[in-house]
């Protein structure tokens, strides 16, 4: 995507002139299963990133309908998770939203258990519908609100199941690339449907939520030992923060979940992002290399993505790909988007980059 008001550059890399003579070279190394780099080393080593991803978005109200069809073809153990995938337009085929990101709608039924399994992804859910059901995850059940993230770290046992009146929905993010492409993908099932319950509800949060830490805490994993982060503590944070007014031109208030053992981010490898815009909030334009999967909380607003410019409504999700040019440019009325992304990643390997 050009950027106008950058002066157009040189190539860094271009591919020297074709000749029979190396022509005839190539394919004789090709059959020693060897290539030349200076081929190809422009497209290995790019000048600025470059992503078959494209800027997107999904309608939450024509997913709900998609969902519930679903949830009248196939019950959610004969699905194991019966989710509709979010595929990124320019990666269609690979159950991606970003070239690092996996994103879907989960729907679980009044009566429903998603049976009990773990994986080495980890996973973040982010309730969007209904309320009632619940997740396991090592022996602690969370109930679920919306608005609530909800993490599944690495090779954890997880279930989830529903006793409540309602269907509940929420928007799944997984690592699944990430690990895809590191071919370190396991998974084992769960002896039993359910796993034993063997803590109270809100256990993890009252040991490790309240800027506090069992004496002798010792991290067993980099993922946050709180694995539910209810909403209505978000909102309020959010609110009383909003009352200094310190604005940022391009976020407005965003905050990010964090891991209290480590002040790091919940996650190692996504971060989880939470931001209020104002009404009447005009963002200035931003771009960073974690390409970014946005779901709207609450309120109406407009988010210009490259020449895209997509109106969103509570619960649509929409996606920014990396180093593409964004600007929240419209808040009708006070706005709340939850985002996640790969920063973590980047960041720990030194490759994150903004520019305002």
């Amino acid at each position: 995507m050009k950027d106008a008001r950058l002066p157009t550059m040189p190539k860094v890399f271009s591919s020297p002139r074709t000749t029979v003579e190396r022509s005839a070279f190539y394919q004789r190394i090709g059959a020693e299963n060897l290539a030349p780099l200076w081929e190809v080393l422009g497209e290995l080593v790019p000048q600025a990133p470059r992503t078959p991803c494209v800027p997107a978005l999904w309608r939450y109200a024509t997913i709900r309908e998609h969902l519930l069809e679903a949830g009248r073809l196939i019950t959610a153990k004969e699905a194991e998770r019966r989710v509709l995938v979010l595929e990124n337009p320019g990666l269609r085929g690979a159950s991606s939203i970003t070239h690092t990101l996996y994103a879907g709608l989960q729907l679980i039924l009044p009566g429903e258990v998603a049976p009990s399994h773990r994986h080495s992804q980890s996973a973040l859910r982010f309730v969007v519908e209904g309320e009632g059901a619940y997740t396991a995850v090592d022996g602690e059940r969370t109930t679920m609100h919306r608005g609530d993230l909800i993490i599944t770290p690495s090779w954890t046992f997880h279930d989830h199941g529903n006793p409540g009146e309602v269907p509940v929905i929420w928007l799944d993010g997984l690592d699944i690339p990430i690990v895809a492409f590191l071919d370190a993908g396991f998974a084992e099932r769960y002896p039993d449907e359910v796993q034993p319950v063997a803590k109270t509800e809100g256990d993890a949060l009252a040991r490790y939520g309240s800027n506090l830490l069992p004496v002798g805490h010792a991290a067993k994993s980099p993922t946050t030992p709180v694995f539910s982060y209810p909403y209505v503590r978000t909102r309020e944070a959010l609110d009383r923060m909003a009352r200094n007014e310190h604005w940022h031109r391009c976020h407005g208030l965003k905050m990010q979940y964090i891991n209290p053992a480590t002040g790091g981010p919940a996650m190692p490898t996504m971060g989880a992002f939470i931001q209020l815009l104002p009404s009447r909030f005009q963002g200035a334009e931003y771009r960073s290399t974690d390409a970014t999967v946005y779901c709207v909380v609450e309120g109406r607003g407009r988010t210009r993505v490259g020449d895209r410019e997509f109106d969103w409504t509570p619960d649509d999700v929409f996606v920014v790909p990396s180093w593409v040019p964004y600007a929240h440019e419209t808040a009708h009325e006070d706005c709340v988007l939850f985002s996640f992304s790969d920063r973590p990643v980047q960041q720990a390997l030194g490759l994150w980059r903004e520019r305002e």
